[in-house]
């Protein structure tokens, strides 16, 4: 299965959906825009329209939807809109793009329970759309976290994102 999610920046939601078990593979990219195969220095001036998204392929023997979207909003904050932490920009935004009716309706479903249960202390203004057309980010965004642990935004930024994720699994 496939799944498509905007939750900030690419690398933080990389590197903490790659401490999944289950997932066949993660893909940074861009959706949600208008500019054929935008760059990254083209998504990142705003002018794109498109979200810095993973696209992610999924074992459902082993995670399902609702997993995928727990994560997902376990991990970033979707009451910000248009940026998370300093990363500000409709590049950042939360959204969450389905590639099947039965993705909107759980997406859709799961947004509502989360308001009900006031598990956040601002309204969700999480994005939910149609899968539209996916560009791969270049190749150097690629398990960037990994390969760039010592780079100041991942020791800054994603490091204590992947350490609360990883402890919450405990």
């Amino acid at each position: 299965m496939k799944a498509t999610l905007g939750g900030g920046c690419f690398w933080c939601t990389e590197a903490v959906f790659q401490k999944l078990e289950g997932l066949n593979e993660i893909i940074p990219g861009y959706m949600g825009g208008t500019t054929p195969n935008p760059s990254y220095e083209e998504v990142c001036s705003g002018t794109t329209g498109h979200a810095e998204v993973i696209q992610i392929n999924y074992d459902e023997d082993q995670l399902n939807y609702q997993d995928i979207l727990g994560v997902f909003f376990k991990t970033h904050d979707p009451t910000t809109l248009n940026r998370q932490g300093n990363d500000i920009g409709t590049q950042y935004r939360s959204e969450i793009f389905y590639h099947n009716e039965e993705q909107r309706e759980q997406a859709e479903a799961f947004i509502k329970g989360l308001t009900e249960q006031q598990v956040f202390d601002r309204p969700i203004v999480t994005k939910v759309s149609p899968a539209d057309t996916f560009y791969e980010a270049e190749d150097y965004h690629v398990n960037y976290f990994n390969r760039n642990p010592n780079q100041p935004y991942c020791a800054a930024v994603i490091r204590p994102k992947v350490d609360k994720f990883v402890k919450s699994l405990a």
